[in-house]
């Protein structure tokens, strides 16, 4: 089993009108998803959600509460990934070996801008439960 973990990380939106969420582009897969990670071993899986956060968009965040699990499989193995909901608390994006590109979106353009299906399933289910712990 491949575990890892990730972030729906959001912010307030500049405007002061609602929030906007993280969504990355990674080089190698030529896609659009949310920051997460393969977890290290021995390593918490929040803690690891931090972590990816911070090497794939520069961002620090205050992970709050926990999201629904992603399971499914690459390349014929098992993988799950645990998310958060995360506000960023500062940083700045600087493009890096995986993440060339970073944009804050509201939650329907992040939706209609990510790759995966199960990505935008988290975005709605962040949106149900609300970023809160």
């Amino acid at each position: 089993m491949i575990r890892a973990a990730g972030c729906v990380l959001w912010r307030r939106a500049p405007s002061g009108g609602g929030i906007e969420l993280a969504v990355i582009h990674r080089r190698k897969h030529a896609d659009w998803s949310l920051p997460k990670g393969k977890l290290e071993p021995g390593e918490e899986s929040r803690h690891a959600a931090v972590r990816e956060v911070l090497e794939e968009t520069g961002m620090a965040c205050a992970p709050g509460r926990e999201l629904p699990t992603a399971r499914y499989k690459v390349a014929g193995r098992a993988k799950e990934v645990r998310y958060w909901a995360a506000e960023a608390t500062g940083g700045v994006f600087r493009p890096n070996r995986e993440v060339d590109e970073l944009v804050w979106l509201t939650p329907d353009a992040a939706r209609a801008r990510l790759t995966y299906d199960k990505d935008k399933d988290l975005v709605t289910a962040f949106l149900s439960l609300g970023p809160a712990t």
